[in-house]
């Protein structure tokens, strides 16, 4: 006759066994990492198409580059034929002075980073660096590429 009685032994434990499970306590992170590598190959994607400007070949030195600042720097480039950017906005020669003097009574810092192809012209460039000048920019940044000659006699 035993079908529908238990023991009240048996009945505590498994109470006991139902009672005793514990919330899972560790944070599933797959989700985590599925979301960071897709945001990973968004911006590996988006990088190269954020360099908007004159396509400058720059020339290649063995110069160290310049430590980074608070703001964002300034960048003037002027591309092989000739045409300039200032950061993102095409700049004639005639009004390079007027558009910078307007910039630098927005900016706190004087600093501004000049591209030039390097197959601009001496004169270009150096014409350019007075209208910087010009236009109260006194401290100029020349950008280049690593990875040039040493001039030392110890190789490239």
């Amino acid at each position: 006759m035993g079908a529908g009685t238990m023991k009240p032994e048996s009945r505590r434990r498994g109470r006991t066994q139902r009672n005793t499970r514990r919330a899972m306590s560790e944070i599933n992170v797959t989700p985590f990492v599925d979301v960071m590598l897709v945001l990973l190959i968004i911006f590996m994607v988006a990088a190269p198409l954020l360099t908007v400007g004159v396509p400058v070949e720059l020339p290649r030195t063995a110069a160290n580059s310049l430590p980074s600042e608070n703001e964002q720097p300034l960048t003037l480039a002027i591309g092989a034929n000739g045409e300039m950017m200032l950061q993102s906005e095409p700049v004639e020669m005639e009004r390079l002075i007027v558009t910078l003097r307007a910039v630098a009574a927005e900016r706190q810092d004087d600093k501004i980073f000049l591209r030039a192809d390097g197959s601009n012209s001496y004169n270009t460039v150096m014409q350019v660096m007075g209208a910087l000048n010009a236009a109260g920019f006194n401290n100029i940044g020349l950008v280049t590429e690593s990875g040039g000659p040493t001039l030392d006699g110890t190789g490239q």
